[in-house]
């Protein structure tokens, strides 16, 4: 046999060998981060906190500030909105909805009912200063729209580090908006009894990552569980993140996440990790 055959010979069964190899599936990434409320140091901190995701359903977090700083949310029931056919929402969602019901079932027809009230211009300059995430509100990837979709699987991403900065500039008052939106917001957020005294404030998100060519990939599944918790006189700001390369059908991967932090912090936010 020549050479130069050989040659051939060699290349294409390399060529087959890489057409043969299965693609390897990504790392899933996760993250617990703790920063105390009073000085801002990282209690705990695990895991890819720096990385970037989409912030999914813990965004009605910043929503329910700008609605109750602007107006458009009254109180803990009011207003409350009528569901309609046009927003075509799961069976789940079909249903009358006021602010606590918003945050407690995760409507996301009232928060896109919040956002085209305020507009694109108020909204884009709210997360401009709120200086949530990326700031990008524009929308886009898989046709997404900015007003109404940018925090689903799309344009805006925010890091655990970035989630947990800007919840502790919110509970420390110095995020630009009224005491009556701080106030507000805070009463109708979840709230979860944890061990060893602790009560935890938080929402989570939920969602899938998005494949090379731009589109939902089920088998990469998002999952938040961010907020606050309290113990007497000490208080935390916290963000777990799980980005998972498998599916989980026996629950939402976010309620797996919340699960988890509320019961790990106790012993995590207390400095006892193990």
């Amino acid at each position: 046999m020549t050479p130069g055959k050989l040659s051939f010979l060699a290349l294409f069964g390399a060529a087959v060998i890489a057409v043969a190899a299965p693609a390897r599936a990504a790392e899933p990434v996760r993250c617990t981060v703790i920063l105390d409320v009073d000085t801002g140091m990282a209690i705990h901190r695990e895991g890819g906190c720096d990385s970037p995701f989409y912030p999914q359903s813990t965004f009605k977090l910043p929503l329910a500030m700008m609605g109750y700083d602007k107006g458009i949310l009254v109180d803990d029931h009011n207003p409350r909105w009528e569901y309609q056919a046009k927003f075509k929402r799961s069976e789940r969602e079909q249903k009358t909805t006021d602010p606590t019901i918003w945050e407690k079932d995760s409507i996301v027809w009232y928060s896109q009912e919040i956002t085209r009230r305020l507009g694109k211009e108020a909204f884009a300059d709210y997360v401009r200063r709120f200086d949530y995430g990326n700031w990008d509100v524009n929308g886009g990837p898989g046709g997404t729209d900015g007003l109404t979709e940018s925090w689903l699987s799309s344009s805006l991403k925010i890091s655990p580090d970035q989630q947990v900065g800007f919840l502790r500039r919110f509970i420390t008052g110095k995020l630009p908006i009224s005491a009556k939106a701080v106030t507000m917001t805070q009463a109708i957020v979840p709230t979860f009894e944890a061990g060893d005294g602790w009560t935890v404030h938080g929402k989570t998100g939920a969602g899938s990552l998005r494949n090379a060519n731009g589109k939902l990939d089920g088998s990469r599944p998002l999952g938040w569980f961010v907020g606050w918790a309290e113990k007497g006189d000490k208080k935390v700001v916290f963000a777990r993140m799980l980005a998972d390369n498998k599916r989980h059908p026996d629950k939402p991967i976010s309620f797996t996440v919340r699960d988890g932090l509320i019961s790990d912090l106790p012993k995590l936010a207390s400095g006892r990790p193990n």
